[in-house]
């Protein structure tokens, strides 16, 4: 049996830091995928298919990756792809918190669910989508926390070219 774990967001935008723990992920499931949440009431600066685009256009190529799309609760999105994990990254405490009472959430609704945690590493534990965005409106230099191409639809997404 194939081990699957989705790893879901809304990656807005695409970060190292989420980068990492798909790198992670593949190094202990067969199978990633990467599904990118429709969530609009998180206000995303770039539209579920433009995320979509983005995630799938970075991660071609990419060994037992694959990058899908979904709407509502990540649990039956799981149930639905046959998978039986969920992926996270945890940056801090606070992250640890939220995600947690997820986990224990997902799991009231479905035991077969498990949830896996990996901890980011010194070099990306900083780094948020808020975050990135925030220097992305001050013109700031964003290699070190997102691809080329994240950078430049950034850019692009508020006049900044």
């Amino acid at each position: 049996m194939a081990h699957v774990a989705v790893y879901p967001g809304s990656f807005d935008p695409l970060t190292f830091g989420h980068l990492e723990v798909v790198e992670r992920g593949c190094a202990i499931f067969d199978e990633i995928i990467v599904a990118v949440a429709g969530n609009a009431e998180k206000h995303p600066i770039f539209s579920a298919k433009e995320r979509y685009e983005m995630a799938k256009a970075i991660l071609a190529g990419k060994p037992g990756v694959r990058v899908d799309r979904f709407a509502g609760a990540t649990v039956d999105y799981v149930r639905r792809q046959g998978a039986r994990v969920i992926l996270r990254g945890l940056r801090s405490l606070s992250d640890f918190d939220y995600e947690l009472s997820m986990a224990l959430m997902n799991r009231q609704i479905a035991p077969e669910v498990e949830t896996v945690f990996v901890a980011a590493s010194p070099g990306t534990t900083y780094i948020s989508s808020r975050l990135v965005k925030e220097a992305a409106a001050a013109g700031q230099d964003l290699s070190p926390f997102v691809p080329p191409p994240v950078a430049e639809a950034l850019r692009r997404k508020l006049g900044r070219t």
